[in-house]
């Protein structure tokens, strides 16, 4: 972790972060508005964005909307307190990677954005994996099925990725859980929304259905 940025108008929240991150020696920058941290976010180069989604002048959401749009793949982590159900799906259908709600313990801060960069940055491979109608670019990560685009955020991607990599085997909730926040306990409800924004993207548009929930398990793909 080498550059971080945050995005926070909370003052008091922005300064614990500001100290924490100096105690780490880890390099960051700041920004205390949306406009101003989406100019940032664009022109800049950071390992992970730290995202409050109640800013003033371009609120979180429509910040990371535009971020992706203009093919910004920076990992994102939201922090908000808004921790109902569909704020959380909006969140990762814009283009966010993970979330945590206010108050938040640093310590799980610092370990959600090593392991979203460790995946953003060293986990590409060169080679493609395909199961059935799905095919997965790994290099450029990119999945297709029967052609068509998937439009996943990242950590959708990872999810997908380790699926198709293990395909027709089930993958169990603690190895989807280890992949996303290591040795942190399972985050049902983060899981449980990550795994409805890439059916969404996998199945929804399609005639068939190819992510299997095996109950009690975990989940699958099958043809």
């Amino acid at each position: 972790m080498k550059k971080i940025l945050i995005i926070e108008d909370d003052k008091n929240v922005a300064s614990v972060l500001c100290d924490f991150f100096e105690s780490l020696q880890v390099e960051f920058d700041y920004a205390s508005n949306g406009k101003l941290g989406f100019q940032l976010a664009a022109e800049g180069h950071f390992d992970a964005i730290v995202l409050d989604l109640m800013l003033p002048r371009m609120n979180g959401l429509d910040l990371c909307k535009a971020l992706r749009s203009q093919g910004v793949d920076t990992p994102v982590l939201m922090l908000t307190a808004m921790d109902s159900r569909e704020d959380l799906l909006k969140g990762y259908e814009l283009g966010a990677d993970d979330y945590l709600t206010k108050p938040f313990d640093l310590e799980v801060l610092e370990a959600r954005l090593r392991a979203l960069i460790r995946r953003y940055k060293g986990q590409v491979a060169s080679s493609t994996l395909s199961f059935g109608e799905l095919c997965i670019n790994r290099k450029e990560k990119e999945a297709f099925r029967e052609g068509i685009p998937l439009k996943l955020n990242p950590t959708s991607y990872s999810i997908l990725e380790l699926l198709c990599r293990k395909a027709p085997q089930v993958v169990s909730k603690q190895e989807i859980a280890s992949l996303l926040w290591e040795d942190e306990e399972i985050n049902t409800e983060a899981l449980r929304v990550h795994i409805y924004h890439l059916r969404n993207q996998l199945d929804k548009p399609f005639s068939s259905q190819m992510l299997k929930t095996v109950p009690k398990q975990g989940f699958k793909l099958e043809v």
